[in-house]
């Protein structure tokens, strides 16, 4: 029992814990940028992630609603991370079937852009009770995905899933855009 539970993906790369409590995965969540795979662990440069992704929920009723959020909880660097968590992006009310360019984006996409260290982005999805109103948090920096869900009634995630970002290598920290 335990040693499954050790080998959960999300626990090993702390997201469970540093970001989420435990939970039981329900509802598939596909993400790609630029047709690759977002999978547990795996590793992405700044440039493969400028443009929002595309993200793909699962389920088989057009009422059911889904809220999205993104974050960073290794900003502004692993070693020392007070702006733990850091919001790149916020979408509510996504209908099942679908994905965030059919629900309400609360937050834009911003792509994460680290400077020091590998950083984790995880994304969350939550079931919504029903439609709902959400407000835009004030900043960016110390958002808690745990208090967000809280806050508006979101109960345990349904699916989530994160990727490793670091800064271009060779690049010295310019950026390209």
């Amino acid at each position: 029992m335990s040693s499954s539970r050790s080998r959960n993906p999300l626990v090993v790369g702390r997201v469970i814990g540093d970001v989420l409590d435990p939970f039981e995965s329900s509802i598939p969540m596909r993400i790609t940028y630029n047709n690759r795979d977002v999978s547990n662990g795996s590793e992405f440069k700044p440039s493969h992630v400028v443009n929002q992704p595309r993200v793909t929920i699962g389920g088989d009723d057009l009422r059911n609603l889904y809220t999205l959020v993104v974050v960073n909880p290794d900003a502004p660097s692993p070693s020392d991370p007070n702006f733990r968590e850091y919001l790149h992006w916020l979408v509510t009310n996504i209908p099942a079937t679908t994905g965030p360019t059919f629900g309400n984006e609360v937050v834009n996409y911003e792509s994460p852009r680290p400077s020091m260290g590998i950083h984790r982005i995880v994304f969350v999805l939550f079931h919504q009770l029903g439609r709902e109103i959400v407000y835009a948090p004030g900043w960016r920096q110390n958002f808690i995905t745990r208090e967000f869900a809280e806050l508006y009634n979101l109960g345990s995630p349904v699916a989530a899933v994160y990727f490793n970002i670091q800064r271009e290598s060779g690049s010295g920290g310019r950026r390209l855009c």
